[in-house]
């Protein structure tokens, strides 16, 4: 999507107030049935950690059952798809993460049909925004950053990665290292971050980009260990583990964040009610304490704060997508 376009649909995208929210939202009469938010993911990584509490939180809210859908498929294009096409009755949402914006540059890099647009969804808000984390098997030899920078360089193409897919998430933020670093890494995509993970505690692949939700537990039992941070400041969860900036690597600094979305003509009146529900359940201390307790802090931004954070995000990745190119 073109910049012209990408402002176009931010600028049609709900502004008003929180206060003016109510008055819309005590006037409809949704949801009068179930509800599914898609995560177009495997269950295990950031997406599916975002959605489960925000699911039961708004299951309560709204009084109707709101449950997860995991439809993981091709890097998450799948599932984005899938949503894209829903009806906009607010029946059918998404949770998803940055690879939103960068699936639909990576098949106009390819040349291939475009699944989708990031115009095809209005933002409701953003749930977590974490920095990721390189991580490696507890059993390869690396035990810090430029141990494993020498041993790439050495070997150009043999230190095995795993990803969420190709041109995911965590494919980018991998990419985006290398690039920097002048590496040659062997890319192995899996389906999502819960299935690279698993492939990273057996032995298949040596290292993946993570969030820290997903890790931490690994980590503590010394599954894996954490060798630096996309972010720009060290995590309070792995605090010894530095940022690239700090190694000298400037430009590789990514957020894994992951927010909840409507298909694009949802009314308004049933985004005012999601925006309400949402922020209930992102300023509730017990849904705080379950993201702070997965070591993902909650990173709640409104939907007009929101849309603006997405029309920037996405500008930042698409030239990013284009400065990698084409990789496998």
């Amino acid at each position: 999507m073109d910049r012209r376009r990408l402002l176009q649909y931010m600028a049609a995208t709900p502004t008003i107030g929180l206060g003016a929210c109510l008055a819309n939202a005590q006037t409809s009469d949704w949801p009068q049935r179930n509800i599914a938010i898609v995560v177009p993911f495997p269950p295990g990584g950031q997406a599916d950690l975002a959605a489960r509490p925000i699911a039961d939180a708004l299951q309560r809210g709204l009084g109707r059952g709101v449950t997860v859908d995991s439809r993981g498929g091709a890097g998450g294009k799948i599932g984005h798809a899938f949503v894209a096409r829903a009806e906009p009755d607010g029946y059918t949402l998404l949770c998803t993460l940055p690879s939103l914006a960068v699936l639909p540059e990576a098949d106009r890099l390819f040349d291939r049909p475009v699944a989708y647009e990031v115009s095809d969804f209005t933002p409701i808000a953003r749930i977590l925004a974490d920095p990721t984390l390189l991580a490696v098997s507890a059993s390869a030899p690396w035990r810090t950053l430029e141990e494993f920078v020498a041993a790439a360089k050495a070997a150009p193409g043999t230190i095995p990665y795993g990803s969420s897919g190709s041109y995911g998430t965590l494919h980018i933020a991998m990419e985006m290292f290398a690039a920097e670093a002048g590496l040659k890494l062997l890319h192995v995509p899996y389906t999502g971050a819960g299935p690279a993970l698993n492939a990273l505690i057996g032995g298949n692949v040596q290292a993946m980009a993570a969030t820290p939700g997903v890790i931490k537990a690994q980590a503590d039992a010394g599954a894996i260990r954490v060798l630096a941070n996309w972010g720009a400041d060290r995590v309070a969860s792995f605090p010894d583990a530095p940022t690239f900036r700090e190694r000298g690597y400037a430009n590789v600094e990514y957020y894994n964040w992951a927010g909840l979305f409507a298909p694009r003509g949802t009314p308004v009146d049933v985004i005012d009610r999601l925006r309400l529900e949402m922020k209930r359940a992102m300023t509730d201390p017990a849904i705080i304490r379950i993201f702070e307790g997965a070591s993902s802090p909650p990173a709640w931004l409104d939907a007009p704060d929101f849309s603006e954070f997405v029309a920037a995000d996405t500008t930042r990745l698409i030239k990013a997508v284009q400065k990698i190119g084409k990789v496998d």
